[in-house]
């Protein structure tokens, strides 16, 4: 048996996130649905996120164990052959043997989308949250500093989450905004559930007065939810990336 790692790019509207569920249909399933038709072998398939319903990937990588003879330069398009146009798997590669999808993981980017004016953008309105209220990017920068570095992120996870430590090192957190589109864009060494969403809908707050610039760091330290922003919605969150120490795919 061998590792095969894929990376994938998904449109996530239509499912209820990558994570094999019983009550709505995942991006897992349809990928393994895909690998037992082209192979003939059921096997698991690993990822490196969860992501919740609604959520979109640019760059996602998963793992399955398999026995195919098949090239990789060739399994990329039998599986796309087998899946539904919203997902694809751009590139496959034979992985290390301890290679993990998560836990090999040294860094993480998201990538948050806000459309910011008087009417949404009709090419992003399933790519983006629409929020007419105005925004003070400058507010919202200067709050993003706040979260840099090692903290305990208690405070912006949801009910539910599953990690054995709160504790997440945010490397960078960049607030642009560009025609009416405003980005945040945070990498970190890992995140817990929803803690993007929970970060956004903080620096929303932030950038319509709701909080002040400063009130950050006192509501990291407080590690309490009930003083952070609203989770934004999903659809406006994509997976950009996930840096491995010893492993790459070639920029294509």
């Amino acid at each position: 048996m061998k590792n095969i790692v894929l990376r994938l790019m998904y449109d996530g509207k239509a499912y209820h996130g990558f994570q094999r569920q019983k009550n709505g249909v995942t991006i897992q399933e349809k990928i393994e649905d895909a690998i037992f038709e082209i192979t003939g072998e059921r096997t698991p398939l690993i990822g490196c996120s969860r992501t919740d319903a609604g959520v979109h990937a640019k760059s996602y990588v998963a793992m399955f164990a398999s026995d195919s003879e098949i090239p990789m330069v060739q399994l990329p398009k039998a599986l796309n052959s087998a899946l539904p146009d919203d997902i694809r798997v751009m590139q496959s590669k034979i992985g290390p043997e301890d290679f993990h999808p998560i836990f090999s993981a040294l860094e993480k980017t998201y990538e948050y989308t806000i459309i910011n004016r008087r009417y949404n953008n009709v090419f992003l309105r399933d790519y983006a949250w629409f929020y007419p209220i105005p925004l003070s990017v400058e507010r919202m920068q200067k709050a993003s500093g706040y979260f840099i570095g090692e903290h305990d992120f208690a405070a912006f996870m949801a009910a539910g989450g599953t990690a054995k430590t709160s504790v997440r090192h945010v490397k960078n957190l960049s607030v642009t905004e560009e025609d009416g589109a405003i980005k945040i864009r945070i990498t970190a060494n890992g995140f817990l559930y929803n803690m993007v969403r929970i970060i956004t809908g903080t620096l929303v707050y932030v950038g319509n007065g709701k909080l002040e610039p400063e009130d950050i760091k006192g509501i990291i330290l407080s590690k309490d939810r009930r003083r952070a922003g609203m989770t934004a919605p999903p659809e406006g969150l994509m997976l950009v990336s996930t840096v491995y120490p010893d492993f790459t795919f070639e920029e294509i």
